[in-house]
């Protein structure tokens, strides 16, 4: 251990990461992440605004919203990658504040504000969840007027996986390309949206990705649009994302019927 009671290899990785950060950032790229120029001029600049989240004066804000039975890697996923983003601040949103529980039942993350408290952000970024907790959030008033509020002064407004019908259901995704979990693509017309395949789909403003792991590959596309590509890029090393999986049927294009079908019953028999 060390004097901050970290162990060697931990504290050696964190030394080498701000290292290889500070070298591909240079000053350029700390330029780009807190210039807030290219924004809409009608935004509040980001700091220390009690509706904002906390954060310096030059921070980045991201409000990541949960909710009860929301997919714990839509949200880590992503969150991995942006709070290591320089500039960027992630602050974890929910209805109160105090703990989450995911779709399983058996894992809690702490949502640090509450809605009531977050009038603004830079980033809007919605998880998506298990069919109790996405049901509930596609019929919740009151997120939506939220998540309406946050979007119309946002840079960017981000999904991940199912999230995607909670943005369709607070209704900003008429008539927009946009992508969601394979087995619920076709509730993405449902809510006004055009499905299109990808990892993400980018239309605008608004970034959805598909499902659960995709959420990695649209944090890294928004660090770049955060910051720049070399930082993206230097994320992606950073969090060693090289996948290379034992199989080949993480799309539905890929995968038998029978394969579809007890992928389906494991969600299912997993939901608390």
């Amino acid at each position: 251990m060390n004097g901050s009671g970290e162990t060697g290899i931990g504290a050696g990785r964190r030394r080498l990461l701000r290292g290889a950060v500070a070298g591909t950032l240079g000053a350029a790229g700390l330029a780009a992440a807190s210039d807030h120029s290219a924004y809409p001029a009608d935004r509040d600049a980001p700091g220390r605004d009690p509706g904002r989240g906390e954060g310096d004066a030059s921070s980045l804000s991201v409000a990541l919203l949960l909710y009860d039975g929301f997919t714990a890697l839509d949200a880590v996923g992503p969150h991995e990658v942006l709070c290591r983003v320089p500039g960027v601040r992630v602050t974890t949103v929910a209805r109160k504040e105090g703990p989450v529980r995911t779709d399983t039942g058996e894992l809690a993350l702490v949502a640090e504000r509450a809605t009531r408290d977050i009038t603004r952000a830079d980033v809007l970024l919605v998880p998506g969840g298990g069919d109790r907790g996405v049901t509930a959030m596609m019929e919740d008033a009151d997120a939506h007027r939220w998540i309406r509020r946050i979007h119309r002064h946002s840079t960017w407004t981000t999904s991940v996986c199912t999230g995607s019908l909670i943005l369709g259901s607070a209704g900003l995704l008429r008539g927009l390309p946009a992508t969601t979990y394979w087995a619920s693509r076709p509730y993405l017309e449902k809510v006004g949206a055009v499905y299109t395949p990808g990892r993400f789909v980018e239309a605008g403003k608004i970034i959805t990705a598909a499902g659960v792991s995709a959420g990695i590959d649209m944090g890294l596309h928004l660090a770049s649009r955060l910051a720049d590509e070399k930082v993206a890029m230097a994320m992606q090393l950073a969090v060693e994302y090289d996948p290379d999986p034992p199989y080949d049927t993480g799309s539905p294009e890929k995968a038998d019927a029978e394969t579809e079908a007890l992928a389906l019953k494991l969600l299912a028999d997993s939901a608390r």
